[in-house]
C-alpha cells in the first residue's frame, strides 16, 4: 500500500491507499449519511462517492450536516 495526504477541513491528513470516499470518512469518524463533501472545489454528489478514489493532494471540504429545530 502507499500512503497519500490529502486536505481535510484545510488541515493534513495521511492514509493508505487505495482509498474511496466512503472509506476515508469512516476511518476519521464521521458517519456517511451526515456529511456533505466539497471534492477539489466542487460538491461531490454521493451517488458518486463510492466510485471516487481519492488521490494524493486531493482537498475535500466535509460539512456534517446538524439536524434539529
Amino acid at each position: 500500500m502507499n500512503n497519500i495526504t490529502l486536505k481535510v477541513n484545510g488541515e493534513s491528513h495521511t492514509c493508505d491507499a487505495p482509498i474511496t470516499l466512503p472509506e476515508l470518512l469512516i476511518q476519521i469518524n464521521l458517519n456517511p449519511r451526515l456529511v456533505a463533501v466539497e471534492y477539489n472545489g466542487e460538491i461531490l454528489h454521493r451517488q458518486f462517492w463510492t466510485e471516487t478514489q481519492l488521490q494524493n493532494s486531493d482537498r475535500l471540504e466535509i460539512v456534517t450536516i446538524v439536524g434539529g429545530g
